[in-house]
């Protein structure tokens, strides 16, 4: 099992990016620096699988062109994963059983088919 050394003040390190990954399963969704490094060292490349996949399946979440997606851990390891509209409004709900991501919180936009860390709009 890795260390996940992830947190909160490192992200704030990234304000743009230079690179974009594209995502093995929903080819036009791209990411960030910022999330990549969220990703490896918060062993949470699952996140950006739970942003990507409903862009392809999910008609409310691929309606809105901006999106705030919020994933808040529980003390027993579980989490909530939302979508939002930027204005308060929640698009979509998740409930996951289990995390072990290593922030009690996170978020991550999404816009023009890239999630990235709000630093880096």
């Amino acid at each position: 099992m890795t260390q996940k050394t992830l947190k909160l003040e490192d992200l704030s390190q990234f304000t743009g990016t230079e690179y974009w990954y594209r995502h093995a399963l929903v080819d036009q969704v791209v990411f960030t620096d910022g999330v990549k490094y969220m990703a490896e060292t918060g062993g949470a490349y699952w996140l950006i699988d739970e942003i990507a996949l409903p862009q392809k399946f999910v008609r409310a979440i691929k309606a809105e062109r901006f999106q705030v997606w919020k994933l808040e851990v529980r003390a027993d390891h579980s989490a909530e994963l939302t979508c939002g509209d930027g204005n308060g409004n929640v698009v979509f709900t998740k409930v996951i059983e289990f995390t072990d991501f290593p922030l009690t919180a996170i978020e991550l936009w999404f816009t023009d088919n890239t999630i990235l860390l709000p630093s880096e709009y």
